[in-house]
């Protein structure tokens, strides 16, 4: 317990502090996000805040480490790292606009899957063979991180709305370990929780600064990882596996809607950048950016607060229970789907927005300023700028 709170403030703090000197760096090497019709922030807006939520996270985890197993950590870090990499350099323009999709993700799942990070569901529910449940099983792994951090790529379009949602999704899955005797992956959830939460004071709105790509993806991916390591004692397979899809179903959800709508309307999922996401239709109903956001984060804590509950208890029908999930989720997507919402042209914008250079990228120059070559000198002097920036007012 002492220990998870350590971590949480040494999260906390480092990413708070690191905040304000990271958005001067972003400003001074023109790391910023243009504004342009599909985009709700009217000015250009730093980028490179994921990179305090990860040094902020990284930093405290090692703390808590403290003679607890290494390699598996380790592991862990370098698959995040790797995100937060690549999001940096698709911000900067600087990769092709598919390597997040179908390099970064798949190759940091298959590290969680090398180092036995996985899913038993297959196999114990299942009537098959080992082999057979094994393989079932590091597919949905595979297909649960890489859809956890895209929904979270995507989900960064307003105001301390990921951030938020992270947080709250790693302060449950942080209770729950806790509550199960899960030390290190209470005190992992711990350092994500305190990390988002410190960022989440710079960019709730008005936002001084975005995550970035990188930042939205470390963090997707970071709690599609706690999902996996959770570990319910005492709890049944048939309903231990429904608590990772319940305390994200926010990011779930809102994927789901704008996939469902995109296809009815002819367009490609995530290819067809627009305001149609959950927060855009709540905030046409007169709730405005902030209270649609507020009403997101409300939902994330009814939904976490039901994965508590269905962890404690002893259901007679599992499957019944699930299914009724399922379809009351269903039911909400068509709910949702005859709200407002401003209905994005079959032909692609001319730039991507804030949500398709999520997945897809942004062409090189678009954040910044000057030619590519401009771009990849500006990027490669962020190191050595850094330490004049701590000096800056």
């Amino acid at each position: 317990m002492l220990t998870g709170m350590l971590t949480f403030a040494i999260a906390l703090t480092i990413s708070f502090g690191l905040t304000p000197p990271v958005r001067r760096l972003a400003l001074h090497v023109g790391m910023v996000d243009q504004p342009n019709a599909r985009k709700l922030h009217q000015r250009p807006m730093p980028l490179l805040g994921g990179v305090a939520i990860y040094w902020g996270t990284v930093v405290a985890v090692m703390f808590s480490l403290d003679g607890q197993p290494r390699g598996q950590i380790f592991g862990i870090l370098a698959g995040a790292t790797l995100l937060l990499a690549t999001g940096t350099l698709d911000d900067r323009g600087l990769l092709h606009h598919q390597i997040k999709l179908f390099v970064a993700m798949p190759l940091s799942a298959a590290t969680l899957v090398a180092l036995g990070v996985r899913f038993h569901i297959a196999s114990d529910l299942l009537p098959v063979s080992r082999r057979a449940g094994a393989i079932l099983d590091v597919a949905l792994t595979l297909l649960w991180v890489v859809g956890v951090t895209a929904a979270f790529s995507i989900l960064d379009h307003m105001d301390g709305l990921a951030s938020g949602v992270a947080a709250i999704a790693s302060f449950y899955f942080a209770l729950l370990a806790l509550l199960n005797g899960q030390v290190l992956v209470a005190s992992l959830g711990a350092a994500v929780f305190g990390g988002s939460l410190g960022f989440l004071r710079w960019n709730f709105k008005p936002a001084k600064i975005f995550m970035g790509d990188g930042g939205a993806m470390f963090l997707g991916f970071m709690v599609a990882t706690l999902g996996l390591k959770l570990r319910l004692a005492g709890t049944p397979q048939s309903i231990a596996w429904m608590v990772p899809p319940l305390v994200l179903g926010v990011p779930i959800f809102d994927t789901t809607l704008v996939t469902v709508s995109r296809l009815r309307r002819g367009l490609l999922p995530f290819a067809s950048p627009g305001k149609d996401h959950t927060a855009h239709r709540l905030a046409n109903l007169r709730l405005g950016e902030r209270g649609a956001v507020l009403v997101i984060y409300g939902a994330g804590l009814f939904l976490g607060g039901l994965a508590v509950v269905v962890s404690r208890l002893s259901l007679p029908r599992p499957a019944m229970f699930g299914a009724a999930l399922a379809l009351t989720g269903l039911a909400c997507v068509a709910l949702f789907e005859n709200l407002p919402y401003e209905r994005q042209r079959r032909k692609p914008a001319l730039a991507p927005d804030r949500e398709h250079s999520r997945v897809f990228g942004n062409r090189a120059g678009e954040t910044g300023k000057g030619t590519s070559g401009e771009s990849v000198r500006n990027f490669l002097s962020m190191p050595f700028a850094f330490p004049q920036l701590l000096r800056l007012p």
